[in-house]
């Protein structure tokens, strides 16, 4: 499972660009606020053209909540891609923690190192819950902050970009401290680029994110149903947990002693 900085940098490489697929203008409402339908069909043949537009659960025609349609697909287009991102992320991560790579400094202020388990949903279970909550906090704040919606950026289900992070703005209206660096871009490196590169950016980032959702649940598959990805078969540990609970003990239950 050794990975290579090539592949890690391709794969990371992807969740860079922010624009969403659009048709030409002569052939859109002036009063238009989101992708249509007609957009998801060009944007699925341009990720998969063998593929093409698959939407089985007819969900491209949906109305989330009494919301128009367009407002349903921003919001369905911006949860594929930030999935997507956090799945890029795991897939790496699993893959580091699978071959003991680690950070050599205490984990915890009293010293406590990082854990030297090999099996990472394992892994995960050593960590502390005052660890867990620290990350669940930044998730928080990192979602919070992505459903903002303000002059400078529109929300997505109200005419914004899907997948589109909003900076961290300092001052009255924003995070009562300077903040240096964005989530996105940080370096600004992408400040000249090309909404053409922009677009074929985002297009890599939404296949490898599909991948990696694949990727990861393929992992997770593998260690807690025997023999259901063959490929996989003896090369990943057993995993005799539950996946899917962030905590070892039942947090919501405890007071109710369950």
């Amino acid at each position: 499972m050794r990975l290579s900085i090539a592949t890690l940098l391709s794969i990371v490489a992807g969740a860079s660009a922010f624009t969403s697929s659009s048709l030409p203008t002569s052939v859109r409402s002036t009063t238009q606020v989101g992708e249509t339908k007609a957009d998801l069909e060009v944007l699925a043949k341009k990720l998969n053209p063998i593929v093409g537009f698959y939407d089985p659960l007819n969900l491209a025609e949906a109305q989330f909540w009494g919301t128009s349609n367009e407002a349903t697909i921003g919001f369905l287009r911006h949860s594929e891609i930030k999935h997507g991102r956090i799945a890029m992320f795991a897939f790496v991560g699993y893959i580091v923690h699978a071959n003991g790579i680690k950070f050599p400094w205490a984990m915890q202020m009293d010293g406590t190192p990082f854990p030297s388990e090999t099996n990472p949903p394992a892994l995960w279970d050593t960590i502390s819950d005052d660890a867990k909550w620290q990350i669940f906090g930044l998730i928080g704040f990192l979602e919070f902050w992505s459903e903002l919606s303000t002059p400078e950026h529109k929300h997505y289900m109200a005419g914004g970009k899907p997948g589109d992070f909003p900076d961290f703005v300092s001052g009255p209206n924003g995070i009562p401290h300077p903040v240096p660096f964005n989530l996105y871009d940080p370096f600004k490196l992408s400040k000249n680029m090309s909404e053409e590169t922009k677009e074929r950016r985002l297009r890599a980032e939404l296949n490898n994110g599909r991948l990696a959702m694949l990727g990861l649940f393929g992992f997770l598959c593998a260690q807690t149903i025997p023999g259901s990805v063959p490929l996989l078969n003896g090369v990943l540990p057993a995993y005799d947990g539950e996946p899917m609970a962030p905590f070892t003990h039942n947090v919501i239950g405890m007071p109710f002693g369950l």
